[in-house]
Formats: C-alpha cells, structure tokens, sequence
C-alpha cells in the first residue's frame, strides 16, 4: 500500500508554490517509518533539499532545509539557508519566517532554532515542545509549551529552479546581509578625519528615531535590545540628549559610529525640542543626558557645555518620518521641519531623509535590494518630502523597525544596514569636501 501525506490537497499546493512551484517526495512517515530520530536519518540523509512537516493539534509547522538533511550532532552553526512555517489546518495562508541555520539533531530530539541560535521548537518521539513566542507563534496566537502531537512528516523538494522566488530570496538575503555587516564591521571615516561618526536623528514625535536606534543596536548585537526608549505618547518620550555607541556583539568592541537622539519635534511652540537648541547640537556643544527644557536652550553657561573639535561634531542630520504620516503633516510641523532645516544647512552636514515604518518590504525586495522606492510607496510620499526638505531623492532613505519583534529577520537587517550604510556614505562625502582649516582644527 502506498504511503500518503498528511497534507490536504490544498495545503500541500500551498507549500509547493511556497517553494517555487516545486514538487514533493514523500520520504518519511512517522507512523509508518518509525518514531525515532534513528529512524528519520535513515529515510531522510542525503536526499538533497528537505522539508520537515509537524502535525499538531490545531496547526503544522516546519522547516524548509536548502541542502542535505543535517547529519547527527553535525555544528548546526554553519548550515544556511533555511527557514521555518507555521499555518493553522485546512487553510493556504503559510506565515514563514528565517531560520538561516539547519536543526541542531541528536540521537534523541530534533530541535530547530532562530537565526539568533534561540530554540524554537523540539521534537522528540510523540512529544513537540515551542519554547518561545517567535513571529509566527504571535500571529497565530500560538503560546510557548508543549503541543498534541500528531505525526512527522520528510519530504524531498525536487524542481527547485536557480532562479526560484522564495529559496533565492533567502539565500540572497543571507549573502547580502553578511556582507552589509562586514563592510559596516570595517568601515573607517574618511581620510581618518576623525575616530568616530555622529549621526543626529531629528523628527516630530513618534516617528521612530529611537526605534531605529535600537533597530541599529539589536542587528549588530545578534539580539532584541531596548536601550533607547520608545512610547506612543502624544508627546516626547525621550527628554535627555543621548549619544548611543554602536558596540559588535561579537567581541563587544565599539564601532566607529554613533547615534544621537533627541527629544521629537512638536507643531506647537514651547513643546518638544526647541530649534534653538540644534546649533549647539550641530557643534557637538551638547552633553550626553543633557535634559532637553523645551522652552530654553542650552547656553555656554551650562557647567558641561563642551568646546567641541571635528570628531565632536554631529556629521549627518537623519530626518525621521513616519511614512504613513507625510501626507497628513500639518502646516505647523511642515513650518518646523523648515526651520530646523535652515539651521543644518548653516552647518554643512551631510543630511538625509529616513522614512521608517514600511510595512510591505518582504514582498518587493528584490535580489539586488535596490527596488524599495519604486515598489513600496507610492511615489508621492517621497516627493513630498523631497518638497518639505529639498533633499536629493537618493538621500530619502526607507526603513522599517524593530519595533514589537522578538527575533531578528534578515530582510529588515537588510533594510537597516543599508540606511546605516547610505549615511555613511553621505558623511564621507562631507568629511573630502570640507577646507582644509576645517579638518585641521581636528
């Protein structure tokens, strides 16, 4: 008698357009195969590309595995392109998220990991255990604990085509990722004119400024971090001047660049961060913690008002923007917005636009990552800002944060490294064109 899946006719179509309109092999059956992980390696080692289907109670997850099924206690670490899914029965609608690493497999449980080495679920013989609400868990509100088991399921991917949607997406993200990380790990300022780049983050309230801060810290650190803190309040949040240094989680060591965040703009006057303060922020005047009095500025008498050199100064101006509100900003705010973009351009700083809060990125990212303006907003939003600031288009930024996530997710590293990348581009295009008694006074 033939051995036949689980699947319902629709979810295994589901699956295969998943996978590029691929076809499936059904290799191992729990129940008729045997339940043990021995019993598994012996159907499903060495058939090529893989994926592993768990039936629970009210819902299937698994895990798509480019490549050979990994081999017993094998360093799990150095398996890429991977990723895992979750859908509730008797639907088509897969939510999937990265793994970028292979099970971890022992004589004795199968367990499967984020792409922060974080377990995220364990087989065992009749047992599959969650161990943390991961993306795919909230959206379906899935809790952490162990689940009905049912039965497991292998199947053999065949068909997968070089230039097949979802796996080359996946592995392109991986290579493009790695590669923003080490060219931002061994980034130096131009001419070595200074040690460090400081980039100041300006915008009205609830825009995302700390949020991409944080955006920033959690990609280099490997993990969700909350250092700047964020809120939905109708005003600032934030209240004290903050230099964040950008440390690798690797080694710990300190990158040579770092976020300023500020108290956000508000339309009304004496509430939020007062223009009169930027010039002196602009200068590197400021202090670290300095709190912001919304209606009066820093002055040379403050006890750690500083007398700045070059590497002390603010380097490039981000203007933040929540992309869902640029056609709804008032003309008090757009007023502001102007204001405090005369008082940069006195400076000479490199400035660009960073619009945060996109939310389709995964479905228009593209091999080269290059499509974002053309395809995930409209056109006019960027030309409103590009109206509102006088910014050149190449120098309006788009980005979505970490915001409520509890992992990381390659596409939107990809995202934030490349804004990060973008900025420091833009400073050293300011560092070559300053005069040379500028840089000399370093």
């Amino acid at each position: 008698m033939a051995v036949t899946t689980r699947l319902t006719w629709n979810e295994e179509k589901g699956l295969q357009r998943l996978l590029g309109n691929v076809s499936l092999s059904l290799l191992y059956k729990s129940s008729v195969h045997g339940c043990s992980i021995k019993d598994m390696l012996e159907r499903c080692t060495l058939q090529g590309s893989t994926v592993t289907v768990i039936y629970l109670d009210k819902i299937i997850i698994g895990a798509f595995i480019l490549g050979h099924y990994p081999q017993e206690d094998r360093d799990f670490e150095k398996q890429t392109s991977s990723f895992h899914f979750l859908f509730k029965k008797n639907t088509t609608e897969i939510t999937t998220a990265f793994l970028n690493t292979a099970p971890k497999i022992t004589s004795e449980e199968l367990t499967f990991y984020s792409s922060g080495y974080n377990k995220i679920f364990s087989l065992t013989p009749h047992k599959c255990h969650f161990f943390l609400a991961t993306l795919l868990a909230k959206i379906l509100k899935v809790r952490p604990g162990v689940f009905g088991y049912l039965e497991c399921e292998v199947f053999r991917v065949e068909g997968i085509k070089d230039d097949g949607g979802y796996i080359r997406r996946i592995t392109g993200a991986t290579e493009r990722r790695s590669t923003l990380l080490a060219e931002l790990r061994n980034y130096k300022p131009y001419a070595d004119l200074v040690s460090e780049i400081h980039i100041l983050l300006l915008g009205p309230v609830g825009s995302g400024k700390s949020s991409f801060i944080n955006s920033v810290k959690s990609v280099f650190r490997g993990h969700m971090t909350r250092q700047a803190a964020v809120g939905s309040d109708i005003t600032s949040i934030t209240e004290l001047y903050r230099i964040y240094s950008i440390k690798d989680g690797k080694d710990g060591t300190s990158l040579p660049f770092m976020l300023c965040d500020t108290m956000g703009l508000d339309e009304k006057e004496g509430v939020g961060l007062c223009v009169d303060d930027i010039p002196h922020i602009l200068k590197g005047c400021m202090p670290d913690r300095y709190h912001f009095n919304p209606q009066k500025p820093i002055t040379s008498r403050h006890p750690n008002f500083t007398s700045p050199s070059l590497g002390d100064r603010i380097h490039c101006v981000a203007y933040v923007l929540d992309i869902n509100c640029i056609n709804n900003l008032t003309s008090e705010m757009v007023v502001k917005l102007k204001q405090v973009k005369e008082e940069v351009l006195n400076s000479g700083v490199a400035q660009v636009a960073l619009l945060t809060k996109v939310e389709n990125y995964h479905e228009v990212l593209q091999d080269n990552f290059l499509n974002m303006k053309k395809s995930v907003t409209s056109q006019s939003q960027i030309m409103e800002v590009q109206k509102i600031l006088n910014i050149p288009i190449y120098n309006i930024l788009l980005v979505d944060n970490y915001a409520s996530d509890w992992e990381p997710d390659p596409l939107k590293d990809i995202l934030i490294l490349s804004v990060l990348k973008q900025m420091l581009q833009a400073v050293d295009d300011y560092l070559e064109d300053l005069p040379p008694q500028r840089t000399a006074s370093n």
